[in-house]
């Protein structure tokens, strides 16, 4: 007979398909970003985006902001956004007196479920590092107090078409992100055709009204989460697999791993991280039980491993200007020599 948790375990589930269902309401072509996006959502991890202009990212995380409930905010990143913007706002108010108002981090305070910081990459060094802190430690320190944000999920966009005036976050600091997405254009037809012609995909506001509020409660995805991560297991055999990954990231090489015009000895500064691996884990065992499975298989960190792991490892200067190129063989080229029990 099924225990409580079994039972919690199989409700959850039909609530993270009926997620992914009323997403899907919103967006059309971006099955396995939603499919990812959820991931995310129950592993409890940040989210970086990066895609061409127009493609749907702002309308994909609208309708999962709407579909978890909880407050959601959104900030755009600017060359002359500062720290103190996210934390406070000043203004002149109906009496012709100065008054400060808390700003997107802390006006909800810990009803805050979902921030969108859009276009991340035009925002100051500066502002990234109080984001990061942020996504760490799920506080911050203002007002003399400390401010909670015990269910925050925090996504990240990134215009990659627009260099100018932008400051890239470091490589080691998007290690606090779960993982990378890359949004791209549908490329079947029909769904270009419908994208193009169908006028409901022309009004976002209106889309946003077929997407159900709440269907997640936000304020119960902490607890289902350790339990999701408690109940779902992982064999000696997987668990060696997922070293051998770990390793063949740091030295690729030893598992005949080989690009063309590229000397293997000198192209890693650094591998993955153990917080990396720790949250690749944490994300195969999401999928494992979206997929009504008690235990994690090969499969379940082959569908994750490069969304998770790719932004985790370091080139050498000399082979980082053709990251975009080397990035996707490399990760590709790990999982195809790694072998699978």
């Amino acid at each position: 007979m099924p225990n409580n948790q079994d039972r919690e375990l199989v409700d959850w589930r039909a609530h993270a398909h009926h997620f992914e269902q009323q997403i899907g309401q919103a967006v059309v072509g971006l099955d396995r970003a939603i499919r990812l996006v959820t991931v995310s959502v129950f592993a409890r991890g940040h989210v970086l985006l990066e895609g061409d202009v127009g493609v749907g990212k702002t309308t994909l995380l609208r309708a999962v902001a709407r579909a978890i409930g909880g407050a959601y905010e959104r900030i755009e990143g600017t060359i002359d956004l500062m720290p103190n913007d996210l934390i406070y706002h000043t203004y002149i108010n109906q009496q012709g007196k100065p008054q400060v108002d808390p700003g997107p981090i802390l006006k909800h305070e810990e009803r805050l479920a979902t921030f969108f910081f859009n276009e991340v990459n035009r925002a100051r060094p500066q502002v990234h590092s109080l984001l990061l802190r942020v996504m760490a430690e799920r506080s911050v320190s203002a007002f003399n107090r400390e401010y909670q944000f015990p269910h925050l999920q925090v996504f990240a966009d990134r215009n990659r078409v627009e260099k100018e005036e932008t400051f890239e976050i470091p490589p080691a600091a998007r290690d606090r992100f779960l993982m990378e997405l890359h949004i791209e254009t549908p490329q079947n037809a029909g769904l270009q055709r419908s994208l193009m012609f169908d006028p409901r995909f022309h009004d976002v506001d209106h889309l946003m009204d077929a997407v159900k509020p709440g269907v997640l409660p936000y304020r119960e995805l902490n607890g289902i989460a350790r339990i999701i991560q408690q109940e779902i297991q992982a064999s000696d055999t997987l668990q060696n697999y997922a070293l051998d990954l770990w390793h063949a990231t740091r030295q690729p090489q030893r598992y005949g791993v080989g690009l063309n015009g590229v000397d293997m000895d000198q192209l890693i500064m650094a591998g993955a991280s153990a917080r990396g691996m720790s949250l690749l884990m944490r994300a195969a065992r999401i999928i494992a039980w979206l997929d009504e499975r008690d235990r994690i298989i090969p499969e379940d960190i082959q569908a994750i491993f490069v969304e998770t792991i790719a932004h985790r490892v370091f080139f050498n200067p000399t082979y980082e200007m053709r990251r975009a190129s080397l990035i996707g063989e490399l990760m590709q080229g790990i999982l195809h020599q790694v072998a699978a029990p």
